[in-house]
């Protein structure tokens, strides 16, 4: 960015687009002086000669080609602030910033000796070093500070370091103003540009999650705001005019309190949130995960009435929000939109029924965070809403958005019980069209499903107004841009191939999709006849010179935007998705063992009952054999009984008699000769 000011300075993380292209990025810590010095000499002088480029350096947190990116250590970085004429350092952002800004202004004053030239120093504060000043006037507490009596603030506790190194920048100016000026510009709380201490307030309202957006104490506090653009004006004006009073106060002109600032931001037409607030106290501040520093809770806490004095006497700023930031609400939710890249995406599927619209909606709303828009999900939202607003209406007050329900309702029903459960065109294009209209799909942008059917359709949803040419013909003359889609996805198949999909799906699926036979080919001519006239959706979005993308599934997601144009995970999400990850892991390798033990459990009561068969078959087997044998053993004992015993009885008694010498073989001798059987 050029003036006409022989200067080259360096930006430190601070987000001064209008003054470079740079945000850039430095930090600082402490060290005191006494304010009594301050009060006597609150005076700089350092002229410049010439009109050459003013060129911006410096760290940058989105990189720009033009410029130029140091992001070195203090002993190289010092060489590239000596050779720069004017060093910005911002201490308004985080706490650690504080040490490398009082570092910088050291190093600068111990080398003013072989400074080439003049330099300038420029500190810009933050008004927490006011925070906890004495009234003006006791008997008038809505008397403002100003930056005529800064020698009287007082520093919030959390923000002693950064009165400490406002002090000490001021007094290493005071060596010699000439050769080595030095400023403080204490900022009030800055907006705009993507909001950084309010984004917890923009960023809740455009989720639109929370039906009550949390406004923290009583609300009543007044909050000093100011514009990044008219801060950046504020510092512009300082090196241009390099005045000789030190320390100024840059904040607009508005005394907002933080009850309005949070209300305007969910309520203004076309902006954010569902529009209400809740009031909370104000320790619940500490438990939300998006103030990333106690810095940023202490000051929208802040109840400061303050007036710059200096830069109206001093300057003629071009102011861009003067009034502040309830006034320009509309332009600083589009600076916020813009800046954070949250561009709603807007997409139509169109083709025919079965053709796998739903399935690709899914998927493309899946991967860019979007809402879905199906017509039998939205008439039933919608008849809920409605039957909620009557149900919950004052019985005793005038209330024309109770009546306006109840007349919505009455005429849906009715309409649906007259033509089968289904709307007439009409009521269909105002139902959906309320829905796309709705904060958040007008915020995240939308997916619609199978919708529009026909011309008329189209024509009535998306068109703003309507004109007849000469030959009584329609046209269309403009669209309404909020709802408009940004993509149009044609999918189609063959009659045969869908009626083979149908026939394939599972009972459930054609049930839930009404896919009966007679009904889906009802379906599927009707998508047919409208789409062979000359009027057919696709038509209208052409006269748009918008063409249609006739595409397959496998192609959608890389016709879109490349990234989605929305807030990514919060770490709170993330810890979550990474909480039901493990959840997930854990629960498979238990499932996992479970299913192992019962695999070992089942094998083992099969080893048993194969065991226990074996032993009853061993069992039936033995049976088996004792009773053959049993059976074979019958005619030998038979014999034995009647040819043998009666015999070996008569020769065991007669060796008995006898008694002989050797009774086996008497006894042997006797049954030979008494043998009855004849050989």
């Amino acid at each position: 960015m050029n003036f006409n000011f022989s200067c080259r300075a360096v930006l430190t993380h601070l987000s001064l687009q209008f003054l470079s292209d740079y945000v850039v990025g430095a930090f600082a810590d402490p060290d005191g002086d006494n304010e009594e010095e301050e009060e006597e000499e609150g005076r700089m002088i350092s002229n410049h000669d010439g009109a050459r480029a003013f060129q911006v350096v410096g760290t940058v947190s989105e990189k720009s080609d033009e410029d130029r990116t140091y992001q070195l250590g203090r002993d190289e970085l010092l060489p590239k602030l000596m050779n720069c004429d004017v060093v910005i350092y911002n201490i308004t952002q985080h706490t650690d910033q504080v040490e490398e800004a009082l570092w910088a202004v050291s190093a600068l004053h111990s080398e003013m000796k072989h400074f080439s030239g003049p330099k300038m120093f420029i500190l810009v504060s933050t008004v927490m070093t006011w925070a906890c000043s004495k009234p003006v006037d006791p008997d008038d507490l809505e008397l403002p500070f100003t930056d005529e009596i800064f020698w009287r603030r007082r520093a919030h506790p959390n923000f002693k370091q950064h009165i400490d190194v406002e002090k000490r920048v001021v007094k290493m100016g005071k060596t010699n103003r000439t050769l080595f000026s030095t400023y403080v510009v204490a900022s009030g709380l800055q907006y705009g540009m993507g909001e950084q201490i309010f984004h917890y307030f923009f960023k809740t309202s455009w989720l639109g999650q929370e039906q009550e957006i949390p406004v923290f104490g009583d609300g009543n506090n007044i909050v000093p705001t100011i514009h990044i653009q008219d801060l950046a004006s504020v510092i512009q004006n300082v090196i241009e005019h390099q005045p000789k009073l030190y320390y100024l106060l840059a904040v607009d002109c508005s005394n907002n309190t933080m009850e309005n600032i949070v209300k305007v931001c969910i309520t203004v037409a076309s902006a954010l949130g569902p529009g209400k607030i809740q009031k909370k106290p104000f320790e619940e501040a500490f438990l939300r995960q998006d103030f990333s520093q106690v810095v940023e809770i202490d000051s929208i806490l802040v109840n400061l009435r303050m007036k710059g004095v200096y830069i109206k006497e001093l300057f003629s700023v071009s102011w861009l929000c003067e009034s502040g930031l309830v006034d320009n609400i509309e332009l600083v939710v589009e600076q916020y939109r813009q800046s954070r890249g949250l561009l709603p995406v807007r997409l139509c599927v169109l083709g025919p029924p079965a053709v796998g619209k739903s399935t690709a909606s899914k998927e493309i709303c899946k991967h860019y965070n979007l809402h879905h828009i199906r017509l039998k999900e939205t008439i039933s939202e919608t008849l809920a809403q409605l039957e909620g607003a009557v149900k919950h209406a004052d019985p005793d007050a005038e209330n024309e958005d109770a009546a306006e329900a109840q007349e919505l309702l009455n005429s849906m029903k009715e309409n649906m019980e007259q033509n089968g459960g289904l709307l007439d065109d009409q009521l269909l294009v105002r139902v959906v069209k309320d829905k796309l209209m709705s904060n958040p799909c007008r915020n995240q942008g939308f997916v619609l499903d199978g919708f529009p059917k026909t011309y008329e359709q189209a024509r009535e949803l998306f068109s703003s107004e309507e004109h007849e040419s000469d030959d009584g013909t329609s046209h269309i003359s403009s669209f309404n841009k909020k709802i408009m889609p940004e993509f149009v996805l044609c999918l189609d198949a063959s009659d045969a191939l869908l009626k083979e999909r149908v026939m394939n799906l599972p009972e459930k699926l054609v049930q839930e999709h009404n896919y009966e036979h007679e009904h889906f080919l009802r379906r599927l001519a009707r998508y047919r006849e409208n789409n062979v006239e000359d009027e057919t959706v696709v038509n209208y979005f052409d006269e748009l010179n918008m063409t249609p993308l006739y595409l397959g599934k496998p192609l959608i997601m890389r016709t879109c935007c490349e990234e989605p144009r929305n807030y990514g995970p919060s770490t709170q999400e993330v810890q979550e998705g990474n909480r039901r990850k493990v959840e997930e892991k854990m629960r498979r390798e238990a499932q996992e063992r479970e299913e192992e033990e019962q695999r070992e459990a089942e094998e083992a009561r099969h080893r048993a009952a194969r065991w226990e068969e074996w032993t009853k078959a061993l069992e039936e087997m033995r049976q088996q054999e004792e009773e053959l044998l049993e059976a074979q053993s019958v005619p030998m004992r038979s014999y034995l009984m009647e040819h043998v015993m009666p015999i070996l009885t008569r020769g065991l008694i007669e060796c008995c008699t006898v008694r002989p010498q050797d009774p086996v073989d008497f006894l042997a001798e006797y049954l030979f000769k008494n043998n009855p059987v004849d050989y």
